[in-house]
């Protein structure tokens, strides 16, 4: 597939890293610097370019959108018409300063992301595993056992090319049913934060949490 990476920081870059080094092709955008982009097409060994937002998400399969929610508007708003497309959101609806969620109960950040790309098809996927276990999971693809990975959504097809690149990218994929499931799935992944980040066990914790929890 082609993949149009909408925000190349930590889990944008090692996501379209592993996707482009599975086979896909990947276009990395929205960083700090071109030269950025263009060191992570250059080191993904894999089909890799660099491009703007606009050209991640032109012919692109499915987009897989990693900012920070205070840049969700602009990042989408340089990505230009998205009708259509499947969009797999790992950006959680955080504060400023990453301190806590500003949409929940009621509603969640993918629903909400839903609501502002009308004719898009969202899937919220790859929020609920921290950054540092991507790549040491894809090495392990081949082994028999996967540590699962949460994904949710409206439309089958779309979540069908998710459920691919979760698979891709090491895990098992586990379909929770609609996208509203994403009000349960985002403060779960404040959970694992927190168990990766605050608690003792570090990221490898929350790794070994997903893999035992089939």
């Amino acid at each position: 597939m082609r993949i149009g990476v909408l925000g190349s920081g930590l889990m944008g870059a090692k996501l379209g890293t592993i996707f482009a080094r599975a086979g896909h092709e990947v276009v990395f955008s929205y960083a700090r610097s071109n030269d950025k982009l263009k060191r992570l097409a250059r080191d993904a060994q894999g089909s890799a370019l660099a491009g703007t937002p606009d050209e991640a998400a032109k012919e692109a399969d499915a987009l897989l959108l990693a900012v920070h929610w205070s840049r969700i508007d602009d990042v989408l708003k340089q990505a230009g018409d998205l009708a259509g497309k499947v969009i797999v959101t790992c950006s959680l609806p955080m504060d400023a300063g990453n301190t806590q969620l500003i949409v929940g109960h009621n509603s969640s950040g993918a629903e909400e992301l839903a609501n502002k790309v009308p004719g898009a098809q969202m899937v919220s996927a790859f929020n609920t595993v921290p950054s540092e276990v991507l790549f040491g999971v894809f090495e392990a693809r081949r082994k028999s056992m996967r540590p699962s990975l949460v994904y949710c959504g409206d439309d089958k097809s779309a979540k069908d090319v998710a459920a691919r690149l979760i698979h891709d990218a090491g895990f098992d994929p586990v379909d929770c049913g609609p996208l509203r499931i994403a009000r349960y799935t985002e403060p779960f992944a404040l959970l694992v934060g927190q168990l990766a980040y605050e608690g003792d066990g570090g990221p490898e914790l929350s790794y070994r949490l997903e893999r035992f929890a089939k």
